[in-house]
């Protein structure tokens, strides 16, 4: 998803993009583990003191889990359209989706599963290459996921508690005007509850803007950079 945002910051920093466990082409082994660990542990083997860490989505989770568990990894955060298990989800829409999604991949429908979510999370004005390369995205972590339920033991995720106003990290947090509305509300209780936070909504964006817009991506990064000194970027 970071690949071509990846590319515009790389003539001026080091920019280092892992996979979660459960996507791209890192596997789901039946352990205990937490993804904030698996991200510091990445930065230890690679050398990394601190570095401004940039997730979208669950990354913005995983980002503010590895502020809360190791905050001395964390130079600063950028959070885009975040996911954040301090906000109950009582957005229809999304409660909507997920109770189809459940239905659609139960019945073995990952082709339309993955439709459904193609459909649901990007903009109106993502093109159909951005579509495509989602569906790409999407479908591959089905099939990394679904294998990961056929293991014993499970994969077992601990849970990571967050308290946003322990955050003392300089903190932008990223909006999609064209979101769902439990994403918007995330983003802006997390920007009034982080001491300092900033927030900025784009007018064009649903949820995964790093994908629809990455050269609008590469930008705001750049200038938040600029005004953030950092060595490295997550």
């Amino acid at each position: 998803m970071w690949a071509a945002v990846a590319a515009g910051l790389e003539a001026t920093h080091r920019v280092v993009r892992p996979d979660l466990r459960g996507f791209g082409d890192t596997p789901l082994p039946g352990e205990a583990y937490a993804d904030a660990d698996d991200v510091a542990q990445l930065l230890d083997a690679l050398g990394v003191t601190a570095a401004t860490v940039v997730g979208a989505s669950f990354g913005g989770r995983v980002a503010l889990e590895l502020a809360a568990r190791h905050p001395d990894r964390v130079h600063s955060l950028v959070l885009v359209c975040p996911a954040y298990r301090g906000l109950e989800v009582t957005d229809p829409a999304v409660l909507a989706f997920g109770d189809r999604e459940d239905e659609l991949v139960e019945a073995g429908d990952v082709e339309a599963a993955t439709e459904l979510n193609v459909q649901f999370w990007l903009g109106p004005k993502a093109s159909p290459d951005v579509r495509a390369d989602l569906a790409r995205m999407q479908r591959r972590a089905f099939e990394v996921q679904l294998a990961a339920g056929l293991v014993e033991p499970a994969p077992r995720p601990e849970r990571v508690e967050v308290d946003p106003t322990a955050l003392r990290v300089p903190t932008l947090v990223v909006a999609g005007a064209h979101d769902v509305a439990h994403h918007r509300d995330v983003a802006t209780l997390l920007a009034r509850e982080i001491p300092g936070a900033e927030l900025v909504e784009l007018p064009w964006a649903g949820h995964l803007p790093a994908l629809e817009r990455p050269d609008a991506m590469t930008d705001l990064l750049l200038d938040r950079l600029g005004r953030v000194p950092v060595s490295t970027v997550d």
